[in-house]
């Protein structure tokens, strides 16, 4: 004897979702982006700040890593000036990443954007205890949401 299926409103069979772990869905999410840029060079991209420090970021922007070559966008006359300091540059970037990720650089001239903004860092709050409240978990969480509304540091 076949068990029925239960049905919805329509009288469709009903579905059924089952949470699954985070683990057995990020290679779906990720393998498109990674097809298009590498997991290295989306680091490099992203740490290139850190990696060439503010001034030069700021007229420099990296734009694809493909087979080892690393194409920078410059602007101005900043590709004549990475020319002369590319074996460094090569270096510095290869040291960041902890691996040979790249070769040579290619320089094409283009319009930059400036870099990101980088977000303010969050200060730490010193718990002051709030009046009427008996000591315990609640008086704590409650002394650090004031500390934190009045903005005051630790």
């Amino acid at each position: 004897m076949a068990k029925a299926e239960p049905k919805g409103a329509e009288g469709e069979a009903r579905r059924t979702y089952v949470s699954l772990p985070l683990a057995q869905l990020v290679p779906g999410v990720t393998r498109p982006a990674f097809k298009k840029r590498s997991p290295a060079g989306a680091s490099l991209m992203a740490d290139w700040v850190a990696i060439v420090g503010p001034t030069l970021a700021a007229r420099t922007e990296p734009r694809k890593l493909s087979r080892a070559q690393l194409t920078i966008a410059c602007s101005g006359p900043v590709a004549m000036e990475l020319q002369h300091a590319a074996a460094a540059l090569i270096e510095r970037i290869n040291t960041h990443a902890g691996t040979r990720l790249v070769e040579r650089l290619r320089f094409v001239q283009d319009h930059v954007a400036p870099p990101a903004p980088t977000l303010p860092r969050h200060r730490k709050v010193e718990a002051m205890p709030v009046a009427g409240q008996p000591p315990g978990e609640l008086n704590d969480a409650l002394a650090q949401l004031l500390a934190a509304i009045r903005g005051t540091e630790g």
